[in-house]
């Protein structure tokens, strides 16, 4: 049964979360160059018109006609552009609801697929799924989750736009919330502080090996979605290459946060059940942690990169391209500096907690416990 000093240090944790996840969204959100006036809202599609639309081999373009029932109740007219994009375009039946776009002129604008009543459905289960299996820390874990989400939006996104070094703000914001989910979520103890200060150096070995692996493969950065669209919005000045590294930093921390807090909690169990234990003998234990581990986090890191891109190695293995030419390409060039700057960060962090739980667990005997 938990005591009352660490159940309320818990509810406070849990304050300041939701006070931070506030204090976040009332901060502006990215600079705009172009304001947005038009009015959006859902509206159900009553009849379509593909009279408009040709096809050429597997892609559609053209325009469909719609008829959609606004909220009021009132029919209108509405365009659904197709420029045969299978990746962009997309088409509406009888009974849709559609996100439609009113600028003022006729017809209105299908902008696309109202997606987010499932969202929210999917979201709300997922919510109630993990707070049943995990009670409070499931409560505290969902509050981490939106504070990820809006430090990104909040904090991230908007420097980065306003020229400061992306791969450097990326770092700060992964700082950021690994101190936050780590000490405000499970608490402000020893084992926290050893997770974190081995996690901060691995991320902070993974920014600078991926500086270096970024130039030495030639890595410009214009393999990432919507690169080039984001230069032409007007932000001509902005470092693709690294905005690269910090998307790669920003992608493997959560590993990097996961590996740490598993050497640092095993750790802790060590010192817990042999309180005087000595340094070489916990650093061991650590390393042996660590290497239990690293394999299964690599291998996750390999597996999500290249699930991004299956279709692109699909493709490649269609036209029967040569293992040295694909691996050679800007594509497939960059996976690579991504999955081997996680990888790399995943296997100098376990050491880093290791040797920071065998430095800061075994520090003199105290007479507090080694998780406090």
């Amino acid at each position: 049964m938990k005591r009352l000093p660490d159940i309320i240090g818990s509810v406070a944790a849990t304050l300041a979360l939701i006070g931070s996840c506030a204090a976040l969204f009332c901060i502006p959100g990215p600079r705009t160059l172009v304001a947005d006036a038009q009015a959006t809202f859902r509206a159900e599609v009553v009849e379509t018109d593909d009279s408009g639309i040709a096809t050429h081999g597997l892609v559609e373009f053209g325009t469909q006609r719609l008829k959609v029932r606004r909220p009021d109740g009132t029919v209108a007219e509405a365009a659904n552009e197709l420029r045969a994009q299978m990746e962009l375009d997309k088409k509406f039946a009888v009974g849709d609801t559609a996100l439609v776009v009113d600028s003022g002129i006729e017809p209105l604008v299908a902008r696309d697929h109202w997606r987010l009543g499932w969202a929210v459905f999917f979201f709300a289960l997922f919510s109630v799924a993990l707070v049943a299996f995990a009670g409070w820390t499931g409560a505290k874990a969902l509050f981490s989750f939106a504070f990820s989400c809006l430090a990104v939006w909040k904090l991230m996104i908007p420097l980065a736009l306003s020229g400061w070094s992306a791969s450097m703000v990326a770092f700060l914001t992964v700082a950021f919330l690994t101190a936050a989910i780590m000490f405000l979520v499970a608490g402000w103890t020893r084992k926290c502080l050893v997770a974190f200060t081995g996690a901060m150096l691995g991320v902070f070995a993974s920014l600078a090996l991926s500086h270096v692996m970024a130039r030495l493969m030639h890595v410009n950065g214009a393999t990432m979605p919507f690169a080039q669209q984001l230069l032409y919005s007007g932000y001509q000045s902005l470092d693709l290459r690294d905005i690269f590294i910090g998307a790669a930093i920003l992608a493997s921390s959560g590993a990097v946060m996961d590996l740490a807090m598993d050497v640092a909690a095993g750790m802790t169990e060590v010192v817990r059940h042999n309180p005087d234990l000595k340094f070489r003998p916990l650093l061991a234990s650590g390393f042996r942690m660590g290497r239990a581990v690293v394999g299964t986090m690599t291998t996750t890191l390999l597996l999500a990169y290249s699930g991004g891109y299956l279709t692109l190695l699909m493709v490649f293995a269609a036209q029967g391209t040569k293992p040295v030419d694909f691996l050679n390409s800007t594509l497939v060039s960059a996976e690579l500096v991504k999955t081997l700057v996680g990888s790399l960060g995943l296997i100098l962090v376990a050491p880093f907690t290791a040797f920071a739980g065998a430095l800061l667990l075994t520090k003199e005997r105290r007479v507090s416990r080694p998780e406090s």
